[in-house]
């Protein structure tokens, strides 16, 4: 690993980390295996799409990419089968809203797990990249934001509605196949019921953007050695996942977060036995995988 006196970009780092949470969730059982095994050449292409890394740079970050893909194979996938299984054995009862929840606080709690077991790394990278490659990240964040207007801040409130409501659908076509159209009808109303401000999405967006410079360019400025800049980021990834309980923000997303998961609750109460057997046929096939995938890794 560098030790390099110049900024990095903890951001792009970071939220390649939740990549692999978000690959592990949106592949489908017959490629998430293939996703998996090229998940570090995938990392480091969305990474680079941030930085354009450099030549010197390019080397060890892959090598840093690859040795956190070993530890996560190799600690995390068994923990994804029990996920998985105890997921499957609230599906085949009567999974409740507590279920869901207890569900989604494990899930972030492992994302939590990722991005601190990666903290030593991100603050080589944090040092290593240059302020014209942070220039480019922030170029990149007013891209994201400008897409983010476009897909879900256009059109008034039904519009809106219905943008979200199509992403839900993808997600519940995935897991249970396709709904009829009374079904979706159900699961439209209740899509609709949630709190909906994508104003504050994007002021979220745009603040978690402002931090992550801000932490980058103190970095950089005050040229801090490797424990500093881990203390800084340490603080920062605290920051970011703490903001849920911001006391200004923490009504608004306890009440969509609840409302949230009452939508999915209401998508496996409504599934039709042959959905919810679509929906445990895929599961296995995950679970699967991610045995193949964490016997690899003690071979």
């Amino acid at each position: 690993m560098k030790n390099f006196n110049t900024s990095g970009t903890v951001a792009t780092r970071l939220r390649a980390l939740f990549l692999i949470a978000l690959m592990v969730t949106a592949a489908g059982c017959s490629s998430i295996r293939f996703t998996y095994n090229h998940g570090d050449t995938l990392l480091y292409w969305w990474l680079n799409n941030y930085l354009d890394l450099d030549s010197d740079q390019s080397g060890w970050v892959k090598k840093d990419i690859d040795n956190l893909f070993q530890w996560h194979r190799k600690t995390q996938l068994k923990d994804y089968v029990q996920l998985l299984q105890n997921g499957q054995r609230q599906l085949a009862g009567n999974m409740t809203q507590a279920d869901l929840a207890g569900d989604y606080h494990d899930i972030k709690a492992r994302t939590e797990l990722l991005a601190y077991k990666a903290l030593p790394e991100l603050a080589d990278l944090a040092r290593s990249v240059r302020p014209e490659q942070i220039a480019q990240m922030e170029k990149k964040f007013v891209k994201n934001n400008e897409d983010y207007r476009k897909k879900f801040m256009r059109g008034d409130l039904e519009a809106r509605q219905k943008a979200r409501f199509k992403k839900s659908m993808e997600q519940f076509d995935l897991w249970f196949g396709n709904f009829n159209a009374e079904q979706e009808a159900v699961l439209r109303k209740a899509s609709d019921a949630r709190v909906l401000d994508n104003d504050v999405w994007l002021d979220e967006r745009m603040r978690r953007q402002k931090q992550i410079v801000a932490a980058l360019r103190k970095i950089q400025t005050e040229k801090l050695g490797k424990d500093a800049t881990v203390s800084v980021l340490h603080n920062l990834v605290k920051e970011l996942f703490g903001r849920f309980e911001a006391p200004e923000r923490k009504a608004f997303f306890d009440t969509y977060t609840d409302q949230t998961i009452q939508l999915i609750l209401t998508a496996v109460k409504i599934a039709t036995p042959s959905q919810k057997a679509h929906a445990q046929k895929r599961m296995q096939g995950w679970i699967e995988d991610f045995n193949v995938l964490a016997a690899d890794a003690r071979r």
